[in-house]
Order: structure tokens, then C-alpha cells, then sequence
């Protein structure tokens, strides 16, 4: 009897058609007060250590099934750019602002924007205090366990 090599989380829904463009952290920074802007943590289990001011916690394996809620949410408040980010933005970042972008393209929308936050959360921990300063419930014990270590 062959075994089944178990699925992807991901494998449940369609590949993105789009790739989102990479916002820089820099960016991000100066718009978090926006209300242009809004900002997606796509994590799930690793949701720990603090998330960016102001973020929306919409884990990844979930956030197919509510695009079109998102859609509507932003459309209705004005939002013109959605920043989607994971630990790293390698994976579920942009994943779900490549699902985002398909959305948007599928429903003509052309003055919203679907975009992946470049580094993602470790990138924006590793930018130092301007960026840690603007991290609800940052643990900077939690972080250590990303740091590189030394060479000799």
C-alpha cells in the first residue's frame, strides 16, 4: 500500500495568478497612520512576539474563503493599498497578496492595490528601534531566536 505524501495547507486552494509587488518597510513606516494603508499579519501559530501597529491578523490557511470580504471592508473604508506580510514574506505574504491581486483583477478593481511588505516581520525587527517601537506586544526575547550568530 502506497503511502500519500500529506498536502500543503495551501494545496485546498488555486495557485495566485498575480505576484504583488514588495512594499518597502520604509515605506510602510511613514503610512501606518494612513488610511490608505492597511496591514495584514498572515500568521497563524507563529503569531508571537508582537505584530506591526495597527495589523490585522488574518491567518494565511483561512484567508482565501475571505478575500471578498476583505475587498469589501477596504472598499468601503478607502483603503488603496493592502500590505500583506508572514515572518519573512517567503511564503503566506505572498501568497495571500498574490490571492488578493487575482481578486482585484477578477473584479476590475484598479484603484486598490495588493502588496507583500518586503522581509516581512523578521525584516522589520531587524530595522532596529524605529521599527520595534511600532510593534503592539513586542517581546524582544522572542526575537533573539532569529538572530545570526556570530562568527568567529
Amino acid at each position: 500500500m502506497a503511502e500519500t505524501k500529506p498536502q500543503n495547507w495551501w494545496d485546498a486552494f488555486p495557485a495566485p495568478h498575480q505576484t504583488a509587488l514588495l512594499i518597502p518597510r520604509e515605506l510602510v513606516l511613514e503610512s501606518l497612520a494612513s488610511p490608505s494603508l492597511l496591514v495584514i499579519d498572515v500568521r497563524r501559530t507563529d503569531y508571537e512576539g508582537g505584530a506591526i501597529k495597527g495589523s490585522l491578523n488574518l491567518p494565511a490557511h483561512s484567508f482565501y474563503m475571505n478575500r471578498a470580504v476583505l475587498y469589501d471592508l477596504c472598499k468601503r473604508a478607502g483603503v488603496k493599498q493592502v500590505a500583506f506580510y508572514c515572518g519573512s514574506s517567503n511564503g503566506r505574504g505572498p501568497r495571500c497578496s498574490g490571492w488578493f491581486a487575482d481578486y482585484l483583477a477578477e473584479n476590475g478593481e484598479t484603484e486598490m492595490q495588493s502588496l507583500t511588505l518586503a522581509g516581512g516581520i523578521k525584516g522589520w525587527i531587524k530595522a532596529g528601534g524605529e521599527y520595534t517601537k511600532n510593534v503592539e506586544g513586542y517581546e524582544p526575547e522572542y526575537w533573539t531566536q532569529f538572530d545570526e550568530p556570530e562568527k568567529a
